[in-house]
């Protein structure tokens, strides 16, 4: 039986935080989550505030097109969403 704080919880051990990193990605062009969900929706994601939130705090895993489509409205690509915030803190040569 699952106790209270294991639902809905996905299991991330020592792993990319990648919600974290389409957040602080999201912040840093001043789109707010409801804005980026209505341009996921615009390019063909069906999602909704409540999934993309789910996705942003880690609790809900994100699909490969989801992914694909904040590259796009982010002007990214995927290894910045893996490594965004890993880069910020590890200097690597």
């Amino acid at each position: 039986m699952k106790n209270n704080e294991s639902i809905d919880k996905v299991i991330q051990v020592n792993d990319i935080n990648i919600g974290k990193n389409i957040t602080s990605l999201r912040k840093s062009m001043n789109i707010k989550q409801i804005d980026m969900v209505a341009r996921l929706q615009i390019i063909g994601i069906d999602i909704s505030i409540y999934s993309y939130n789910r996705i942003e705090k880690g609790t809900q895993n994100p699909t490969v097109s989801f992914l694909f489509a904040c590259c796009h409205i982010l002007n990214c690509d995927m290894n910045t969403l893996f490594s965004y915030l890993t880069n910020e803190t590890t200097h690597i040569s």
